[in-house]
Parts: structure tokens; sequence; C-alpha cells
């Protein structure tokens, strides 16, 4: 009789170059690839090019790749979907990564995290076929930083493998503070919805008042902001180690950096580098405050 598919599939892993010393560089790579493939689907939007590539799987009913009479928006577009690629290829590396080790604990992460790449490029698709749709836009962005969280988590479990889990009230803010940073990214969604970058001149926008929307988004900041320096007092009068201080006080810096931009930006009516800059600040968001629940959850 042959041999199983799970076992052919362990001897073939066996048989490819051990990638297991390389897996803490391939799970910081995976969070490099998350943020970066943001950066640069904020730079598709920003600079008109979200239809620059007409249809999807392909580039034109014709090809898949865009011709030169197509111009820079085309060129933009579709490299931006060719860093998925890169993208499916570090996560593709980091699964094997894992599979040689000796972290079994870590398998079905490895897979979420692969299996999200190309459910990502589908919703991707579907925003192109929609041309645009402004809640299709933002459902693709917060899966992007669902992806960036997962990619933390990741990390985290390489270094703290079997800490056991704490409870109190300093857990109970850490998640109040973790789901006030998601209010405050949908509602950036929202925000951007409802503003000028459609991606296209002609995309659609979802029609709300673009003065409320930002109001409701600074809203939420400050609430998130709140939150976020009642987590580090507390922290301090429970004395948690030092090193969970210091993550609540690293992400206090990343949103009061990323409000400034925001101000300015809203205040000099949306200049695209400042915008850029922002969706990058959104992306560090995601993964500080889940650094910052994981390490108060798991303090050893």
């Amino acid at each position: 009789m042959g041999a199983s598919p799970a076992r052919a599939a362990a001897a073939g892993l066996r048989r490819l170059p051990d990638l297991s010393g390389y897996l803490r560089g391939l799970a910081w790579a995976t969070l490099a690839a998350n943020i970066g493939i943001v950066v640069t689907g904020g730079v598709v939007r920003l600079t008109g090019s979200g239809l620059g590539c007409p249809t999807w799987p392909q580039c034109t009913d014709e090809s898949f790749t865009p011709h030169g009479a197509m111009g820079v928006h085309a060129a933009i577009e579709f490299g931006n979907r060719l860093l998925t690629y890169v993208l499916l290829a570090i996560a593709v590396l980091t699964a094997i990564a894992v599979w040689q080790s000796v972290r079994r604990d870590l398998r079905a992460l490895a897979l979420i995290l692969l299996a999200g790449i190309p459910a990502q490029g589908i919703i991707g698709g579907v925003t192109v076929l929609t041309d645009l749709n402004p809640w299709v836009v933002a459902f693709h962005l917060l899966c992007s930083m669902a992806m960036i969280g997962l990619a933390v988590l990741l990390l985290w479990r390489l270094q703290v493998p079997d800490a056991p889990v704490a409870t109190g009230p300093a857990v109970w803010l850490a998640w109040a503070t973790f789901a006030a940073a998601w209010l405050v990214l949908y509602a950036g969604t929202v925000v951007t919805g409802a503003g000028p970058h459609a991606g296209d001149a002609d995309a659609p926008r979802n029609g709300l008042s673009p003065l409320q929307m930002s109001q409701l988004h600074a809203d939420l900041v400050f609430l998130f902001i709140g939150l976020t320096i009642g987590l580090i007092f507390l922290a301090l009068a429970v004395r948690a180690p030092r090193a969970t201080v210091r993550a609540g006080v690293v992400l206090l810096v990343v949103e009061a950096s990323q409000s400034l931009i925001g101000f300015v930006q809203y205040f000099t009516d949306l200049p695209i580098v400042l915008v850029g800059f922002h969706m990058l600040g959104a992306a560090v968001i995601s993964a500080a405050v889940t650094w910052v629940l994981l390490r108060v959850r798991q303090p050893a």
C-alpha cells in the first residue's frame, strides 16, 4: 500500500532545506510584508490607480499584464498585485519552517496566515469588479489589519509559548483598549469611504457626511487614548513587568503621532503624503495594540 497523503507531505518537507532556524526571521518578514501591503494599497488608492487594471484576475479582458498604452495607473495597480505573490512566498516559507520545527502549536496559525493571502486576493478582486465600492474597500483594509494582528500573535507565541494567562482588571482594560482600537480603525475606513481619495475619479462614495464621520472618528480616538493611559497607570499600580508598561507607552506614542498626522491632514485638505503616513500609522496601531494585549494577558 502507498503512503498516506499526510506521510507523503511530511516526507516531502523533510527533503526540503531546513528552514526552522529561520522561523523567527520569517515571522518578522510576515509582519513587515503585511504592513507593506497596506502601504502599497494606500499608494494605489491615493494615486487614483484603483482601476488601473479594470478587471480581475486579469489586468484587462485580453491580458494578465498591463501594456504600455495603459499608463502609470495600470503599472501601480499591477505592481500592488505582484506584491501579493511576495507576501504569499513569505507565508509559504513560514509555514514550511513551522512544520519543520518542533512547534506543532503554531501550525494552525501559520495555515491561517497562509490562507488569508489568497482570500485577500479574492476580496481585492471583488473591489475591482464592484468599481471600488467603499464598503468592500473598507473590508479589504480591515482584513489586512487582522492579518497584521495575527502576524504579531505568531511572533508572540514564538517568544512566549506556554506562559499562563492572567486574569483581573488589567486584562479587561486591555481587551477594552483593543476593542477601542478596532472601532477607531473601522471608523477610519468609513471616513475614507466618505472622503475624496476614492482610488478612481468615478468610484462611488458611501454617501455619509465626511465632517460627521471625522468627528465620530476623533471621538473614538480620544476614547482609545484615554483607555491606553488608564491601562498604563493600572499596569504601574499592580507592578506589572517593565516590558508590559513599555509596550503600553509605545502604543501611546504611536497613538499620539497618528492623531497628530490625522489632525494635520484634516486641516490641510488631505494631502496624499500625509494620508499615506496615516495608513502606515493605522497598520502600526494594529500591531502595537495586539502586542499590548498579549503582554497583559501573558505577563510572564
